[in-house]
């Protein structure tokens, strides 16, 4: 537990730093580690509560909140990560799912690192309906894996010039934050043992110290290209090792 302790916490300082929970590296650690299958999305999506959490609430203070960028994300979302959590599935078919994810987010946040670039975006006006369905695809897929998706929503928004830096970074907070809050309202459908959850509280306590710490580093110090690149390395390389693993 010690060991995975640390991983959970250098996990949530490279992820936070990016303004990212690090649900994705946290599945794949535990599925590693060998804990128990049934209880990974709950640690998973706790741990992306509470890292997000801080950085939502530093984003939204500094002014970066365009809740109309936002909005209709999570009109599409919420009700399907509800949903996809809510759905059982078996521990070869999520191994697969995860090692796919992984990959598209490790080169997703390659693309994302290229955008810390430019410093002259045009922001151009994305349709509502196409907002919602991009949603509600993130939602079941992170509802059903256990994860928040913003390390999908935010590299998209990215592409699409969809808004500025820091406030696609705080969209992306916020998805998170909330997709994972109904991740686990849909996961509470499951025969969950609540017993054997809290026996995992060392990771809790890493990832507060730690996302704490990468908050600190995105503000204070390194470039957000180079914490993407770092970070993005960090999901290709979780996903190699879980392909050694996955792929006979």
């Amino acid at each position: 537990m010690i060991i995975l302790s640390i991983l959970f916490f250098i996990t949530a300082i490279l992820y936070s730093s990016v303004g990212f929970g690090g649900g994705s590296t946290y599945l794949a650690l535990m599925l590693i580690w060998n804990i128990p299958f049934y209880i990974f999305p709950v640690i998973a999506l706790f741990c992306n509560i509470i890292v997000v959490s801080g950085n939502s609430i530093n984003y939204i203070r500094s002014g970066n909140l365009n809740f109309k960028l936002l909005a209709p994300y999570l009109v599409g979302s919420v009700p399907f990560a509800f949903f996809g959590a809510s759905i059982s599935i078996s521990k070869e078919i999520f191994e697969i799912l995860l090692f796919i994810i992984l990959i598209i987010a490790g080169i997703f946040l390659l693309i994302e690192s290229k955008s810390f670039n430019n410093k002259q975006i045009k922001i151009n006006s994305i349709p509502k309906l196409v907002s919602v369905f991009i949603g509600s695809i993130i939602g079941f897929i992170s509802g059903i894996i256990g994860i928040g998706g913003g390390i999908f929503l935010s590299p998209i928004l990215f592409l699409m010039k969809a808004g500025y830096p820091k406030q696609i970074a705080t969209t992306a907070s916020l998805f998170i934050l909330i997709n994972s809050i109904f991740g686990v309202a849909g996961q509470l459908t499951k025969s969950i043992v609540f017993d054997e959850f809290l026996n995992y509280w060392p990771l809790f306590i890493a990832v507060l110290i730690g996302g704490q710490i990468g908050n600190f580093l995105n503000i204070k110090f390194l470039s957000g290209k180079t914490l993407a690149i770092i970070t993005s390395l960090l999901v290709i390389f979780v996903a190699i090792r879980m392909g050694f693993r996955v792929l006979p």
